[in-house]
Order: C-alpha cells, then sequence, then structure tokens
C-alpha cells in the first residue's frame, strides 16, 4: 500500500505571519465547532468559512478542502496525545506507577472532554488511517511506553515489555473512546479512570513477581 499522503489532504502553506497564525487558528477553531454540530458528514468548507467570519477563499490559501481541514485538527490531535504521553510517563522523579496511574486519569478525562470531536474524526478516519503521521504517532507512543517499561520491568524480555506496553495502550484507547461517547458525570470518570488504573497497575505488579 502506498503510504504518502494524497495532495488533497496536506496543507497548502504554513503561516508564516503573525496575522497569518491568527487566520489559521480561527479557521481551526471554527472547524472544531462545526465539526462537533454538524459531524463529519455535514463538515464542509464553506460552513467553516461562515463559522470563522472569512471568506470561502481565504481558508483555501490554507487547506485545499474539507479533507485537508480534517486531518489538520487529526493531526494536532494525536500530537496532543503523544505529548501527554511524553510529560507524564517521563516525569522520573514520581514512582512509574503513580505516572501511570496520573496518565489513565488524564486520558479517560481527555476523552470524555473532546469526546464530540472525537467521534466525529473517527467517521472521518478513513481519510488519514494509513497516512505516515499516524503511523509515526503510534510509533511513538509505542516507543515512550516501551521505556517505560523497560523501567517498570527491568528483569523482563523485551517481548514482555512490547506486549505489556501494546495491550495498555490498546485498552486504554479503546475502552476511553467507548466510555466517553456517552456523557459523564465527575465522579463516573474518577471511579472509571481508578479502576482501570488499578487494573493495569496489577497486570504490571504481577509480572514483576
Amino acid at each position: 500500500m502506498n503510504n504518502r499522503l494524497s495532495p488533497e489532504i496536506i496543507s497548502r502553506k504554513e503561516p508564516k505571519q503573525a496575522r497569518s497564525a491568527v487566520l489559521v487558528a480561527s479557521i481551526l477553531e471554527a472547524a472544531v465547532q462545526v465539526l462537533a454540530k454538524e459531524g463529519a458528514h455535514r463538515f464542509t468548507t464553506a460552513r467553516v468559512a461562515e463559522k470563522a467570519g472569512v471568506s470561502v477563499g481565504s481558508v483555501y490559501q490554507y487547506f485545499p478542502n474539507k479533507a485537508a481541514i480534517l486531518f489538520r485538527l487529526q493531526s494536532d490531535e494525536w500530537r496532543q496525545t503523544a505529548g501527554l504521553l511524553c510529560d507524564i510517563l517521563e516525569e522520573v522523579q514520581r514512582p512509574p506507577l503513580e505516572r501511570l496511574r496520573a496518565l489513565v486519569h488524564a486520558f479517560i478525562r481527555s476523552e470524555c472532554d473532546e469526546a464530540v470531536v472525537r467521534v466525529a474524526l473517527d467517521d472521518a478516519a478513513p481519510l488519514y488511517r494509513d497516512a505516515p503521521e499516524a503511523q509515526e504517532v503510534r510509533a511513538s507512543g509505542g516507543r515512550i511506553f516501551h521505556v517505560f517499561m523497560q523501567e517498570v520491568l527491568p528483569e523482563a524480555s523485551k517481548a514482555t515489555h512490547a506486549l505489556a506496553g501494546n495491550l495498555i495502550m490498546t485498552t486504554l484507547s479503546a475502552a476511553g473512546k467507548q466510555f466517553s461517547e456517552v456523557p459523564r458525570a465527575e465522579a463516573e470518570i474518577e471511579a472509571y479512570a481508578d479502576a482501570m488504573a488499578d487494573m493495569f497497575c496489577a497486570y504490571l505488579e504481577g509480572l514483576r513477581r
């Protein structure tokens, strides 16, 4: 399979001046609002331009079509998730399992806070599922977890590190997505994140023994 991005979903140019950066930020903010209200299937460039208070031509200066806007939103979300992993798991002054617990809570809360947009972006996933950027973010998250597993399980094999890291990442992502599809109260979020963190910590403590 050819994993190169189609030109139709690549941004035309990056803003180099402050005013251009503000324009792009306004377009992306409007895109999030339109996506949350309309969903991926009714999302259009014209609606984004109207919401941002700019002409469609202004949008086209940076994004050739709606797919490019959606891909940019998804790319930003990928980078945010990778940053979350990095910031928490590399905070080495805290005990490893405490970091894992903090990560679970932060991830579940993020999923719930941004559930509407995440669900809509998931509907548009076929546009970017095989993009190099998607693969790189997954690989980046895998590398961070691999280093973390080496710290938690110093006596375990590389195969065990890989298995444990993949199991935790996959479960966290899938369970978080499903849980966030329904509006949740604060107490529900805390309880769910606590239970999931307990499960992961018990699993790793079992591997240690």
